[in-house]
């Protein structure tokens, strides 16, 4: 994966690192927003793909057919992980269980690799949620830059705020809490679930456009995936691709940005550090 430093994007918006990639979007009349968490709004999780690859690659080569080195699983693995990120964590288990029934192996639940694998990330992650809650760390090190910022700014301007991950729901509040963004959301935060088939990201939008009567332009989605991305273009939203370097805290990820301009981003920002530009440019006033 290729990181850069911020570069000015060729088609940028008022001097900033904000690249507008549809430049004919409607604006200036915004409702409701969603976000992301992991990677838009919180870096807790960073570096997941560390935990979750090489878990599915040792579990892949009790299965190997013949001809398969261990770069063939990683770079087998890492594919399809990438290809599911944004979605609910239990797709990428049910692709690894698919995998391993092709090679001839008799996988375990889908359900039983998740637990797995959230078990190892945990041993990653604990001591940053721990250090948060008990101020040993600062929200702005497990922040993308300028989140608080930007969920206060559009709560100022009446905008009704939603939070929706592809991680568990009692993780996504407690590491929201955690990071002391919950006020900001109340009760629209939605999570992954067990019951896999009754939530997604979709669903959690079109709830909110059927609730709200919205229409195209007055929802605008904020996600470094692109299922987000593709979920808001699909009801006429506008779509804000946030291709967030998560080690450095600074800068494009420019693998993230060819993502989510794949995916119908409408504007890609690098973080939130510029959101009083890019929320002018919402709504219209630049």
């Amino acid at each position: 994966m290729e990181l850069v430093k911020n570069e000015e994007p060729a088609n940028n918006l008022a001097h900033s690192n904000i690249e507008i990639v549809q430049p004919d979007i409607p604006r200036g009349t915004i409702r409701s927003a969603l976000f992301d968490f992991d990677g838009t709004l919180s870096l807790i999780r960073e570096g997941w793909q560390d935990v979750m690859i090489p878990m599915m690659v040792d579990i892949l080569s009790q299965y190997a057919e013949q001809q398969e080195t261990e770069d063939d699983l990683y770079a087998l693995v890492t594919d399809f992980v990438t290809q599911l990120t944004g979605k609910q964590t239990i797709y990428q288990m049910i692709r690894l269980c698919e995998e391993i029934e092709k090679r001839g192996g008799n996988p375990k639940e889908p359900l039983d690799y998740k637990y797995q694998y959230l078990d190892l990330l945990w041993q990653r992650i604990k001591d940053r949620v721990a250090g948060l809650k008990s101020g040993r760390l600062t929200t702005e090190e497990m922040l993308v830059p300028g989140s608080l910022q930007i969920l206060e700014n559009l709560s100022q301007r009446g905008v009704t705020l939603y939070l929706a991950s592809g991680t568990d729901r009692p993780y996504v509040l407690d590491e929201a809490g955690a990071l002391g963004m919950n006020k900001y959301f109340g009760d629209h935060i939605y999570g992954a679930i067990d019951d896999y088939e009754n939530y997604s990201k979709a669903m959690v939008i079109q709830d909110i456009i059927t609730t709200h009567d919205l229409h195209g332009e007055e929802f605008v989605g904020f996600g470094d995936g692109y299922v987000e991305i593709e979920n808001t273009k699909e009801v006429g939203g506008i779509a804000v691709g946030v291709a967030t370097n998560e080690k450095e805290r600074a800068g494009i990820d420019q693998w993230k940005r060819q993502r989510l301009t794949g995916a119908g981003a409408d504007l890609i920002t690098p973080d939130f550090r510029e959101q009083q530009t890019l929320i002018a440019y919402l709504f219209g006033e630049i």
